[in-house]
């Protein structure tokens, strides 16, 4: 048989090789049940939307816990399909609208779906207020709530602006002027329900914003308007006629009071402040990093209005802080931060090494009073390290100016490459099938593959080139590339990938956490679970199979030789 002859059924089988692994790669991971409601807290009367993220189509679900405490009013689902990275996902939504039977501190139920279990939900249900000012009968109408009243300078206050509209609108617009001597935006998208008022039945619709006062005196917030069209009767909404209608508030003053002599520095006015240790260690190693992680709350402030929070100074140890994440939320009609700072601490010396706990200073908005948040210090007990840990190495993934040999550092002006596998594994698939191409152009019939035995196997002499103590700083510190690199680099000498180490360990314990490692790289498996598993199996180091290194074997031939 000529090349030429062979060359479509190369082709062909080449082209298959590569949908193969492209549908490989777009398969999705299995993703948790998601929850969260679209308005929390709720004032009795109203209605509220429970979405439900990653649900899986197994038919309708048993919404009978749902019943005790709320009234099932609608259900829509939903998909979404994205594509990126490779990798292709597929997000199932389930809606569902609901009306409280009661008032209080409501609880939303778990929900069963097939093998899977939507978490519950905390839900506080107001007393409906009453309705003071309104008009019954009024078709549609405005409200303005504000957080306080009397607020300080550069206190941040919730305004919450309601349109109820009994009828059927068309179209219409919303507004809200900013007051003068004041920083006014709009905080997140709009959300709707319904409530009943004096018996009659009104949609809802709440706007959220953001009033900083930036002087004391008094100020006013203008009256909200509403101009739209509506159809007022059915026969109207069939027919297309439809008739302007508009709406005006009342304007809000509010009596801002300066910033007290005896306050603080940095200015911090909020509602509450709450500190806590999430990650606590109680001893350590020199030259071994030792995680610590603070979490704090601030009710009533934005992230921009965080003063700037430094890692401490510990004497006798190096600490490298790392970049603080913020979650911003609105709450009870006025901001809320979350944020979580975490650094590695490196001893130098062995003993007793104390690290001072995180101290931030606030004025008490609602009692008119300074105060301080402080945590207690921190005692580790240092023993000495192992030999090989390096005193007082920086930890790669705490420093952003420190990199392992052999890895490109990122410099000003330029862009580092691409870390995903999956862009490598794309480039990889059509090197290999431009090689297979060329392969079968050069090959005669007349060659015979060489027999396994003229190659016999070199043994290798060479010495791990890690330790045990780089595979624990790139747990507590590095990404988990970082971790799969260590355990290879164990091995004396370095295995080719995880699948060789696998194959070279003799515990099923250690073979377990490394199948953990892969599933969290790859297949959106739980990165801590993973490195805790690593660490309880590798405590006391890689146990190793005995005789020679026996690593898979490489890919089969494309073509073997009949």
């Amino acid at each position: 048989m000529n090349v030429s002859s062979r060359l479509p059924r190369l082709r062909r089988a080449a082209l298959l090789l590569l949908a193969t692994a492209l549908c490989a790669l777009s398969l999705p991971a299995i993703a948790q049940i998601q929850a969260r409601v679209n308005r929390n807290p709720i004032d009795m009367g109203e209605t509220f939307t429970l979405s439900l993220e990653n649900v899986p189509q197994l038919g309708a679900p048993d919404l009978s816990p749902l019943q005790t405490d709320f009234e099932v009013l609608g259900r829509a689902s939903n998909q979404s399909v994205q594509l990126g990275g490779g990798r292709s996902s597929v997000t199932s939504v389930l809606e569902l609208t609901l009306a409280p039977k009661r008032a209080g501190n409501l609880q939303i139920p778990s929900l069963q779906f097939g093998s899977q279990r939507s978490p519950a939900l905390a839900l506080t249900v107001r007393p409906a207020p009453p309705v003071v000012g309104r008009d019954g009968n009024a078709d549609l109408f405005l409200e303005t709530s504000l957080d306080a009243s009397a607020p300080y300078v550069q206190q941040s206050v919730g305004v919450v602006l309601r349109l109820y509209y009994a009828i059927p609108l068309l179209s219409g617009e919303l507004q809200l002027d900013p007051p003068a001597n004041a920083l006014m935006q709009k905080v997140g998208d709009d959300v709707q329900g319904s409530r009943q008022i004096n018996g009659r039945s009104y949609t809802l619709v709440e706007r959220r914003f953001l009033l900083v006062p930036e002087r004391s005196g008094a100020l006013t917030l203008p009256a909200p308007r509403f101009r739209g069209r509506a159809a007022v009767g059915w026969f109207d909404n069939i027919m297309g006629n439809r008739r302007e209608v508009s709406a005006m508030g009342s304007a809000r003053t509010l009596q801002v009071r300066a910033q007290p002599a005896n306050a603080a520095q940095p200015w911090l006015p909020l509602r509450d402040l709450r500190l806590r240790y999430v990650g606590a260690p109680d001893r350590g190693r020199t030259g071994e990093a030792s995680m610590v992680t603070i979490e704090g709350v601030a009710d009533g402030a934005t992230r921009a209005q965080l003063p700037d929070i430094a890692a401490p100074v510990v004497s006798g140890a190096q600490v490298f802080p790392e970049p603080m994440q913020y979650d911003e939320t609105f709450v009870d009609g006025r901001p809320q931060v979350k944020w979580t700072q975490r650094y590695a601490v490196v001893p130098e010396r062995s003993g007793e090494l104390v690290i001072g706990g995180a101290t931030m200073s606030w004025w008490d908005v609602g009692a008119g009073v300074g105060k301080t948040e402080r945590l207690g210090d921190l005692r580790l007990s240092v023993s000495p390290g192992q030999v090989g840990a390096g005193v007082g190495s920086v930890p790669a993934a705490a420093s952003p100016t420190s990199a392992r040999a052999g890895e490109p550092v990122a410099v000003a002006g330029q862009s580092q490459l691409p870390r995903s596998p999956w862009v490598w594994l794309t480039v990889g698939f059509a090197v290999l099938w431009l090689l297979t191409l060329l392969w079968a152009l050069r090959r005669r019939p007349a060659q015979t593959a060489p027999h396994p035995r003229e190659h016999a196997a070199t043994p290798l002499t060479a010495g791990p080139t890690g330790t045990l103590a780089q595979l624990r700083q790139a747990l507590d510190t590095g990404s988990l590339d970082d971790v799969a690199e260590a355990v290879r680099q164990l091995h004396a000498p370095p295995l080719r990938d995880l699948d060789a180490v696998i194959a070279q360990l003799a515990r099923a314990d250690q073979r377990a956490a490394l199948e953990a490692l892969r599933r969290a790289r790859w297949a959106d498996g739980d990165g801590a679970a993973a490195r805790q598993a690593l660490r309880a199996a590798f405590a006391d180091g890689p146990h190793w199979r005995a005789g020679p290194t026996v690593e898979p074997a490489p890919l089969p031939p494309l073509y073997p030789q009949s």
